[in-house]
């Protein structure tokens, strides 16, 4: 029997939470999408602490949903920045890297951060 979507998603986000571990010097950037708004926080695993987050709700109506993901990750990438952090360990939620999710990741590596 095949899973549901969310079913499906959280599976593979398991798979990859077994993986990345966020810590102080090298964070995990994780991203959550939602049909409309996209999300994305520095998590410091060690410590359970949320570094910096953005998301597209801080930004104007008037973008496209990809235009936004782009954003998002460009002022994440401007507050890890603020807060000394250079590289960081991508973390997808379980989304597949394409779209909103493949925008973001590029927004966050114009704005400075490597991953």
């Amino acid at each position: 029997m095949a899973f549901s979507k969310s079913a499906r998603r959280n599976k593979i986000r398991k798979r990859i939470r077994k993986t990345i571990v966020g810590t102080a010097s090298r964070p995990r950037l994780s991203v959550f999408r939602s049909n409309k708004e996209i999300y994305a926080q520095l998590i410091n695993d060690e410590d359970g602490v949320t570094i910096a987050s953005a998301s597209s709700r801080e930004l104007e109506k008037s973008l496209s949903k990809s235009e936004a993901a782009s954003e998002v990750g460009k002022m994440v990438a401007k507050k890890a920045k603020d807060s000394g952090i250079e590289t960081v360990s991508f973390d997808r939620g379980g989304y597949l890297y394409h779209g909103r999710v493949l925008s973001l990741a590029q927004g966050a590596r114009e704005g400075g951060l490597n991953f």
